[in-house]
């Protein structure tokens, strides 16, 4: 139940749908940076908005992107492992410095330095992917406030499946399509 006077049983499709020009660039946003072209792959991208939402507590989008992150292939565990420790998880050693960068972006922002960049640099990756983890941080983050601020509940496990299931499939233009009615 959200606190939603006049939406109380809404879900976030419905909750974008009833504010058309805040979500439709709101789900155009999700598909360009989740699925558009990026030094990361869909499911590293997907595994890093799990992430920043587990730092943020925010049970629906780390298991609703958890999930979707293994649809494209990464294993389970991974995340619980991340969250625990970055330097013991089932990450390659060039994902661990792209963690970290997230984990310092999400809990402390204003301590970033260049060194956090160039520690992503000193394992192989160029100038976009700084901007594109630092990207799916802050939509992340934002969607994690926005969804705990009105109290959309987490999906129940049929739900989860079939979000899943959809985002996989369809991407994020789904979302957009439920919203303009299509």
């Amino acid at each position: 139940m959200t606190y939603l006077r006049g939406m109380p049983d809404a879900d976030l499709k419905e909750l974008l749908k009833s504010e058309p020009d805040l979500g439709v660039p709101f789900a155009q946003y999700h598909e360009v940076l989740l699925r558009g072209s990026s030094p990361f792959s869909v499911g590293e991208r997907e595994l890093m908005a799990a992430y920043v939402s587990g730092l943020n507590a925010c049970d629906f989008c780390c298991g609703e992107h958890e999930a979707v992150a293994g649809r494209f292939g990464i294993e389970p565990g991974t995340l619980t492992g991340l969250l625990a420790d970055i330097e013991s998880a089932a990450v390659s050693e060039k994902l661990r410095p792209v963690f970290r960068y997230l984990n310092k972006l999400t809990l402390r922002p204003a301590r970033m330095v260049a060194a956090d960049v160039e520690a992503m640099y000193a394992v192989g990756w160029d100038d976009p992917a700084p901007y594109h983890a630092a990207s799916v941080c802050a939509l992340f983050s934002f969607d994690n406030r926005l969804i705990q601020g009105v109290g959309i509940p987490s999906h129940g496990a049929k739900e989860l499946q079939e979000t899943a299931d959809r985002l996989h499939a369809r991407g994020y233009a789904s979302t957009v399509d439920f919203i303009k009615g299509r």
